[in-house]
C-alpha cells in the first residue's frame, strides 16, 4: 500500500495526534493504524489506537471535570459552541475535503457534514440558555420544581459514514446539557469521527477532561458500555452490534441510546410526474453509495407507471459517473473498504440466484460499486430482509393503496419512508399508515434538519433518541426538588 502522508494543514494538526488518542490532552497510544484513504488508497495519515484500560481512566478523568462544567454559567457554555462553530465556518475549506478524502464522499458531501456540523454547534449554544424544567403545583410554604439534571458521562460510539455530524449530532447537545463525553470514533474514520472535534472543542475553549476521543475495535466500544462511570452509551451502526451494545447495558442498567439499520421505503403513485419520481428514487437509493441509514431500499411504484420509471432510473444508473470525488465531478465515490463492498456484492449476488432481476449494476472497479437496480425482490431474499449499505435500488410494483402500505410496512423495522404524488390529501393518508420513524410527503427518505426527533422503531433502534426536542430527553434525566421554609413536625 502507498503510504503518502498528507502535509500539516492549517487547522488539522496532524502532528499532535499521529498513534495518539485524545484523554486529558494528546497522549501517545500503544498501538496505531493507518488512515486509507477510500478512492485512491492512499495512506492519508496514522492515528493512535486505544485499548480497553484507556477507556476506565478517560471516565475517571471525564467524571472528575463533568461535575465542575456542569456548576458553570449557562453564557460561558454557549460561548463554547458558538466558538466552535466559528472555527467551522473558518476552516470549512480545508474540513470538508478532509471529510470527503476520508470517508469517500463527493465533495458537496463533506461541505454538507461541515455545514450540519455548524448548525449541531449553534443548537447546542442554545441549549443551556433554555428552560430546564418546570415548577409543579405544590402546597403553601413548598416549592417543587422537576428539573433535567445531566447523565454524568456519555460515551459515543459512531460510524463511518457520516462520521463528523453523526458524532456531534451526540457530542453537542450532551455536552450543552452539561456531561462530559468519551467516544469511540470508527477507525476507518477517527479524524473526521473523533480527532477533528477534539481539536475543535479544545480551540474553543472546552474545559480539558471534558471530551475524550478514543478510536478503537469492538473491545473498546465494550469496554465503553461496561464501564460503570459512564451512564449512558448512544450508538449508531449496524442492528447486530445495536443489539450487542443494549444487551451490556442493559446489564449495567444504563440508558442506551440505539440507532441502526432497517428497510426504507419510497411509495411512489400513478399519478406522480416521473421524472421527478427518478430524481428522488436516485438520489435517496445512490446517494453516497446507499452508505446511508435512510437511504432508499425499496421503491415501491405504481404498476401502471413501472415500466416508464424503470426506464428513467436504468438511464441513470448506466450513466453516473463513478470516481474520486476529492478531485472529480462524479456522483459516486467508493464504498469504505472492501470488507463493505464484499458485503453488498454478496447481497446482490445472492439476491438473484434468490430470482431476483438484475436490470442494472451489480458490479465493481475496486471499491466503486456500480448503481444498481433490482426487480422482482421478495421475502427471503437478502435484499428484501437487510439493510444493504450500498447503491442498489430494489424495484417493487402494486396495484392498490393498501397493497403498497403492506409491502412498505413489511420489514422488521423502518427508519425512514415517504410517499410521491400529486395528491398530497391521498399521499398524506397513506404516509401516517407507514411504520417509520420519519416520513416524508413529495420528497425521497434521505432528510434530517437537525431540529427533528431522528430514530425509528424495531431493528431501526429504541425510537426518537435524540434531535431537537429530543436531546433534552437523551442526554439529561428528571429530577424531583423541594424546598420548604421550614422543616414540617411530623408525628413519629
Amino acid at each position: 500500500m502507498e503510504k503518502t502522508y498528507v502535509s500539516t494543514s492549517s487547522f488539522l494538526d496532524f502532528d499532535a495526534w499521529r498513534e495518539h488518542i485524545y484523554s486529558n490532552g494528546w497522549r501517545a497510544a500503544s498501538q496505531s493504524a493507518d488512515i486509507v484513504e477510500p478512492a485512491t488508497g492512499r495512506v492519508l495519515a496514522r492515528a493512535g489506537r486505544a485499548v480497553p484500560a484507556d477507556v476506565k481512566s478517560a471516565a475517571e478523568v471525564a467524571v472528575a471535570a463533568q461535575a465542575v462544567w456542569a456548576a458553570k454559567p449557562p453564557r460561558e457554555k454557549a460561548t463554547v459552541f458558538r466558538r466552535a462553530a466559528a472555527l467551522l465556518q473558518q476552516h470549512f475549506d480545508e474540513l470538508a475535503l478532509w471529510v470527503t478524502r476520508e470517508t469517500g464522499g463527493v465533495l458537496p458531501k463533506g461541505q454538507h457534514e461541515v455545514r450540519e456540523a455548524m448548525a449541531f454547534c449553534e443548537q447546542a449554544a442554545a441549549m443551556p440558555m433554555q428552560p430546564q424544567g418546570q415548577v409543579l403545583p405544590s402546597v403553601p410554604g413548598r416549592t417543587s420544581v422537576a428539573r433535567r439534571v445531566p447523565h454524568g458521562v456519555v460515551g459515543v460510539i459512531s460510524p463511518f459514514n457520516f462520521p463528523l455530524i453523526l458524532t456531534l449530532r451526540v457530542v453537542a447537545p450532551a455536552l450543552a446539557a452539561g456531561n462530559a463525553v468519551v467516544v469511540k470514533p470508527d477507525m476507518r474514520t477517527p479524524v473526521s469521527g473523533g480527532y477533528l472535534l477534539a481539536q475543535l472543542f479544545e480551540a474553543a475553549g472546552l474545559p480539558a477532561g471534558m471530551l475524550h476521543v478514543l478510536p478503537g475495535g469492538a473491545d473498546v466500544g465494550e469496554a465503553l458500555v461496561a464501564e460503570p462511570s459512564i451512564h449512558m452509551i448512544s450508538f449508531t451502526g449496524s442492528v447486530a452490534a445495536g443489539r450487542r451494545v443494549g444487551e451490556l447495558a442493559a446489564r449495567q442498567l444504563k440508558k442506551a441510546s440505539l440507532e441502526l439499520g432497517g428497510t426504507n421505503s419510497l411509495v411512489i403513485l400513478e399519478d406522480a410526474d416521473i421524472d421527478l419520481a427518478a430524481s428522488n428514487a436516485a438520489w435517496g437509493a445512490w446517494g453516497h453509495q446507499g452508505q446511508i441509514c435512510m437511504a432508499t431500499n425499496r421503491v415501491i411504484v405504481h404498476e401502471s407507471i413501472a415500466a416508464a420509471l424503470t426506464e428513467r432510473l436504468l438511464a441513470k444508473a448506466r450513466h453516473l459517473p463513478l470516481g474520486d470525488g476529492a478531485t472529480q465531478q462524479v456522483a459516486l465515490g467508493p464504498l469504505i473498504d472492501e470488507r463493505q463492498r464484499d458485503r453488498v456484492h454478496g447481497v446482490v449476488q445472492d439476491s438473484v440466484k434468490a430470482g431476483a432481476q438484475l436490470l442494472a449494476g451489480g458490479t465493481y472497479d475496486g471499491l466503486f460499486y456500480k448503481p444498481t437496480v433490482l426487480a422482482g425482490v421478495g421475502r427471503g431474499m437478502r435484499a428484501y430482509d437487510e439493510e444493504i449499505f450500498g447503491p442498489v435500488l430494489c424495484l417493487m410494483t402494486f396495484r392498490t393503496d393498501d397493497e403498497a402500505v403492506a409491502l412498505a410496512n413489511d420489514h422488521a423495522g423502518g427508519l425512514a419512508a415517504a410517499v410521491i404524488s400529486r395528491n398530497v390529501g391521498r399521499a398524506s393518508g397513506i404516509a401516517q399508515r407507514l411504520k417509520a420513524g420519519m416520513v416524508h410527503v413529495n420528497d425521497q427518505t434521505v432528510n434530517d434538519d437537525i431540529v427533528n426527533p431522528f430514530g425509528g422503531p424495531g431493528v431501526a433502534g429504541n425510537g426518537s433518541v435524540h434531535g431537537g426536542p429530543a436531546d433534552w430527553e437523551a442526554f439529561t434525566t428528571w429530577q424531583w426538588l423541594t424546598v420548604k421554609d421550614t422543616p414540617p413536625a411530623y408525628p413519629f
